[in-house]
């Protein structure tokens, strides 16, 4: 049976007691590390999915699903994601031709291309292509040489500014740059998102947990 779970409330701002409901303590960077990828995963949800293309050494393209992604800034376009490595020390497919290229395309995935997204996450033996699998088709991209995926809602090209190595996860830093969005996704002269046309999916818990985000609310930003 579930408990209620409790909110914040702004009367407990005026109380000089500190207020907690916390009933699990986990020491994920020692006792309880071999689990930290399994709470973390379940706790931090949703995230939003990189659908990451680059480009093998023959020239064939490796596509690859990350969510562990996020922008982190504007002024530059700032978007980053983390890939944990294949083996101890070896870097997955898509963070090695990164290194080798410097550049990549972080294409977003809605719920069109769900099942594709997912076909991509198939462990395969490098240079071998996800596009063979999902049937999905490439489109040319404008200041790189990595296509984009064409039937993704929206696509933004990436240069590698740096990798960072932290253990057994190598961060990805990339500057952003062109952006192709789909007709009706946004207004051509606001430039605002129209929700109806842009029904993007997000990971949740577990191996396999996925949430559609069409349910939506707005609040205003305060006033104090």
């Amino acid at each position: 049976m579930l408990t209620e779970r409790k909110k914040c409330a702004p009367d407990f701002a005026k109380s000089s007691l500190p207020v907690s409901w916390v009933t699990m303590k986990l020491s994920l960077a020692s006792e309880h590390r071999a689990i930290s990828y399994k709470v973390l995963t379940e706790l931090v949800t949703p995230r939003p999915i990189a659908w990451v293309s680059t480009l093998n050494e023959d020239g064939s393209v490796n596509l690859a699903p990350y969510s562990f992604f996020n922008v982190f800034g504007s002024k530059p376009p700032l978007l980053i994601f983390g890939a944990g490595d294949k083996s101890p020390g070896v870097p997955k497919d898509t963070v090695r031709n990164i290194l080798r290229e410097k550049e990549y395309v972080i294409n977003l995935v809605d719920e069109a291309n769900a099942e594709a997204m997912n076909l991509s996450a198939a462990s395969l033996p490098y240079g071998d292509s996800e596009l063979e699998l999902n049937g999905c088709s490439l489109a040319e991209s404008e200041g790189i040489r990595t296509p984009r995926i064409a039937e993704a809602p929206a696509a933004l090209e990436c240069r590698l500014h740096s990798v960072q190595l932290i253990e057994e996860n190598r961060i990805v830093l990339g500057l952003g740059d062109k952006v192709w969005v789909q007709d009706g996704i946004l207004d051509p002269e606001t430039h605002y998102l129209n929700p109806e046309a842009y029904q993007v999916i997000g990971r949740m818990q577990g191996p396999d947990g996925y949430i559609h985000c069409n349910d939506r609310f707005q609040m205003a930003w305060p006033k104090v």
